[in-house]
């Protein structure tokens, strides 16, 4: 069954990838182009020599864009279907299509919404290459803190149902997890490495644009998934239904 659900996984993750292609490469890599833009001309007006051109923007745009996203989506969906067969039944009622739907959520919120408060996405020309390291060990870092809050705060809430009910425990496991990772993001040193002149409108709908990436990819995971595992989960709970008992 963790197999055949391993493959559903993969298959709501290259739906996802394809829907996310062709959302980054209208809306994203002209805010691409546009930066870079912005780099070229910052290094001619010092006087530098432009970097040489390794892969073309054609290949980046096209191939490079489509393979990157496709695998990501894949492996993604995978892992998303591995919570789903470890989740499913243990910490709810809820069905498949539910189950899959509040992954999906609490996902995008811990691996994307709160890391990107702290660090959010920059374009090209945004950033110091001699940090580029630094600042993303600290992105990681803020997604891997994000992750092991969020366990921790079901884990609490599991503990708080017995004795205050399902949303009062859910309330105070929220609280306490947005605590916690606003304390972090506090802790953790700011990076603000935008240019003066860099335009606040390009940066905006890159930031933007690289959310809308992330909601396709949780949505259509959450969405697709949890249909495909329903109609999965439901022929094999048929055919236990129908096997011949033995005494």
């Amino acid at each position: 069954m963790v197999g055949n659900l391993l493959l559903r996984g993969m298959l709501a993750g290259l739906i996802a990838g394809v829907l996310v292609f062709a959302f980054a490469h209208i809306f994203g890599e002209a805010l691409v182009d546009q930066a870079i833009a912005f780099e070229e001309a910052a290094a001619q007006a010092v006087g530098e020599a432009g970097e040489p051109e390794i892969v073309s923007r054609a290949t980046q745009a096209g191939i490079g864009l489509f393979t990157g996203v496709m695998a990501y989506s894949i492996a993604v969906g995978g892992l998303f279907a591995l919570v789903f067969a470890f989740v499913q039944g243990r910490f709810s009622n809820l069905g498949a299509r539910g189950t899959s739907a509040v992954i999906a959520i609490a996902a995008f919120v811990a691996v994307v919404i709160v890391p990107s408060i702290k660090y959010p996405a920059n374009p090209p020309a945004v950033g110091n290459p001699d940090t580029i390291g630094i600042r993303t060990e600290l992105f990681f870092l803020m997604i891997v803190v994000s992750i092991a809050a969020l366990v921790a705060a079901i884990a609490f809430a599991r503990r708080l149902t017995p004795r205050f009910g399902v949303w009062n425990s859910a309330i105070a496991a929220g609280l306490a997890y947005v605590a916690f990772v606003g304390l972090v993001q506090y802790l953790l040193p700011p990076i603000n490495e935008v240019p003066e002149n860099y335009s606040a409108a390009v940066l905006w709908r890159f930031r933007t644009t690289s959310i809308g990436m992330h909601v396709i990819l949780w949505g259509v995971l959450g969405m697709a998934f949890g249909a495909l595992a329903e109609r999965k989960l439901g022929v094999a709970a048929k055919l236990r239904g129908r096997a011949p008992a033995f005494h």
